[in-house]
C-alpha cells in the first residue's frame, strides 16, 4: 500500500519542532519541582540527623550584669485625674569587656542516614577578657553608689544550650567559679549560662576573666561580638568553610588540611558603648544600596563560619535543568536540518520521543546523584541517554553516519553543560556563544531554502 503523504513545507517542519519543544517545557518544569521537593526532603533529613546533637551555634559574651534599684516616676489616671506615683524597680547595668580574645577549635564529623548526610561538630572554646568600669558611667543616669557589685553575674550566651558539655572553666582574678545554667544574653535569645561574682574591685581596678567550655552544633558557628576590641580565632580541619555574616575575617587560610580565620572587631564598628542599661542584641544599620533593596538582605552583627558541603548536588541539578531547552533546541535543530536539507522526514512522534529521552536525563541525574554523587551520576545518565538516542537516531535517520553525528552532538552538549556547571561565573558567556554559533549554523545551512514552498519531487 502506497503511503505517500503530502510533503510539509519547511516552515511547517520548523513550527512542528517548536511546538514539540514547547510541549516538553511541562516535564522540564515538573523535574524542577521534583528537584525542589527532594532538596526539601534532604534538608528535613539533615535536621533530623542532627536533632539532639545541637543546632547552629552562636556565641556571645561574656558580659557582667550588675543590679541596681532605680526610682521610676509615672503618671496614671485615677477617677479622671492624673496621679503621679514613684516606685523602685530592680534593673541591671551591663558591662562589656574592654578587650576580649576567643579561640575556637572546631572538629567536624559527617553523619549519615540512608542517602542523606549532615555535618556536625564539636567545638572547644577558650578565651580571656578584661573588664573595667568607665569613668562616665553616671551619664547613663545610674548612680554608681546604687550598684550592687556583690550581686553581679558574669553571663555567657549560647544559642542552643543542649549542645553544652559538662566540662567548663571560669577563672575570675585567679579564683575558679562554677557555671550555672540559664541567665544567658539577648544575642542568643536568653540562652546560655552564668556565674555569680563580686564585682566590687571594678571600682578601683580591672577584673580579669579566663574561661573555657565545649559544645556541640552543626553547620554553622557564629560569634555575636560585644567588646571594646574583640579578637576571634577559628581553626578546623574542615576544607570547605564559608565566611558570612556582618563581619569577615582579617586574615584567613584555607588548605587541604583545613582552615584558620582571625577576626578583629572594635566597638566602633559595632556602634555600641562598653556600658549600657540594656542587653539588647546589637543591630547593624548599613546604608541602603540598590543591591540590598533588590536582594532584601539585612545586616547582621554576627561573624559566621559555615561548614558547607563541597558539592550541593541539588543546586547543580537545578542549574542543569535550566539548560534543558539548550539540549532540546540543539538536538531538534540537528533533526530539523536532516529533515529540510537531507530530505529525511522526521515526524512529530519521533521529535517527542527524542525529547522525552533528553528530559529523562535530568531524572536519571537526580536519582543517581543522591546515591553515587553528582559527577558519577552525570557520566552514568549522560552515557545511557547518548546510547539510547544514538540507537534510535540510526533508525529514524536511516543512517549510522547521521546517528554518529547525533552522538557527537550529544557528547559535546553534555561536555559543555558540565563545564557550564563548573564555571558558574562564565556560564552566561559560554551559553550565549553557543546560541550564536547555533544560529549562525542554521542560517548558513538554510540560506537557500524556500521556507514557504514545497520540495521538488526527487528525479527517478
Amino acid at each position: 500500500m502506497d503511503t505517500d503523504l503530502p510533503e510539509r513545507s519547511h516552515a511547517m517542519k520548523l513550527l512542528l519542532a517548536l511546538l514539540v519543544g514547547a510541549l516538553l517545557s511541562i516535564p522540564l518544569f515538573s523535574i524542577y519541582l521534583l528537584n525542589w521537593d527532594r532538596q526539601t526532603q534532604s534538608e528535613t533529613a539533615r535536621t533530623s540527623i542532627s536533632e539532639g546533637w545541637g543546632g547552629p551555634q552562636t556565641l556571645a559574651g561574656p558580659l557582667i550584669a550588675i543590679p541596681y534599684d532605680a526610682q521610676v516616676t509615672e503618671t496614671v489616671q485615677e477617677n479622671g485625674k492624673p496621679v503621679t506615683r514613684t516606685s523602685v524597680q530592680r534593673r541591671e547595668l551591663f558591662l562589656a569587656p574592654a578587650a576580649l580574645e576567643i579561640d575556637t577549635r572546631v572538629k567536624p564529623e559527617r553523619r549519615s542516614r540512608s542517602i542523606y548526610e549532615a555535618v556536625v561538630y564539636d567545638a572547644e572554646v577558650s578565651g580571656k577578657a578584661q573588664f573595667r568600669l568607665p569613668a562616665d558611667t553616671g551619664r547613663l543616669g545610674v548612680d554608681v553608689a546604687t550598684l550592687m557589685f556583690d550581686k553581679a553575674e558574669l553571663r555567657f550566651g549560647v544559642a542552643d544550650p543542649r549542645g553544652l558539655k559538662p566540662a567548663n572553666r571560669i577563672v575570675i582574678d585567679g579564683q575558679s567559679a562554677a557555671a550555672q545554667p540559664g541567665n544567658g544574653l539577648a544575642a542568643t535569645n536568653g540562652s546560655g549560662f552564668f556565674t555569680g561574682l563580686d564585682a566590687t574591685p571594678l571600682t578601683t581596678r580591672p577584673i580579669a576573666v579566663e574561661f573555657g567550655f565545649a559544645l556541640r552544633g552543626h553547620s554553622v558557628i557564629a560569634l555575636a561580638p560585644r567588646a571594646g576590641a574583640t579578637r576571634w580565632t577559628v581553626t578546623s580541619p574542615w576544607q570547605h568553610p564559608s565566611f558570612t555574616g556582618g563581619f569577615l575575617p582579617e586574615a584567613r587560610s584555607v588548605t587541604p588540611d583545613g582552615f584558620s580565620a582571625t577576626y578583629k572587631i572594635s566597638n566602633l564598628a559595632l556602634g555600641t558603648t562598653l556600658v549600657s542599661t540594656s542587653d539588647s542584641a546589637v543591630e547593624l544599620r548599613a546604608p541602603e544600596t540598590p543591591y540590598s533593596r533588590m536582594s532584601g538582605a539585612t545586616p547582621t552583627s554576627e561573624a559566621q563560619v559555615g561548614l558547607i558541603q563541597p558539592v550541593d548536588l541539588y543546586s547543580q541539578v537545578n542549574r542543569s535543568v535550566k539548560y534543558g531547552f539548550l539540549f532540546i533546541g540543539f538536538t531538534f535543530m540537528a533533526f530539523l536540518m536532516f529533515d529540510v536539507v537531507a530530505g529525511v522526514r522526521v515526524s512529530a512522534v519521533e521529535y517527542l520521543l527524542v525529547g522525552a529521552g533528553l528530559v529523562l536525563f535530568f531524572v536519571l541525574l537526580l536519582a543517581f546523584a543522591e546515591v553515587i554523587g553528582f559527577t558519577p551520576a552525570y557520566l552514568v545518565a549522560g552515557g545511557a541517554i547518548i546510547a539510547l538516542l544514538t540507537a534510535y537516531s540510526a533508525a529514524v535517520l536511516k543512517s549510522r553516519k547521521r546517528a554518529g553525528f547525533i552522538a557527537a552532538l550529544l557528547v559535546a552538549l553534555y561536555g559543555v553543560l558540565y563545564v557550564l556547571l563548573s564555571l558558574e561565573a562564565y556560564s552566561l558567556l559560554i551559553g550565549s556563544i553557543l546560541l550564536f554559533a547555533a544560529l549562525a549554523a542554521v542560517m548558513y545551512l538554510t540560506r537557500n531554502l524556500e521556507w514557504g514552498g514545497r520540495r521538488a519531487a526527487p528525479s527517478t
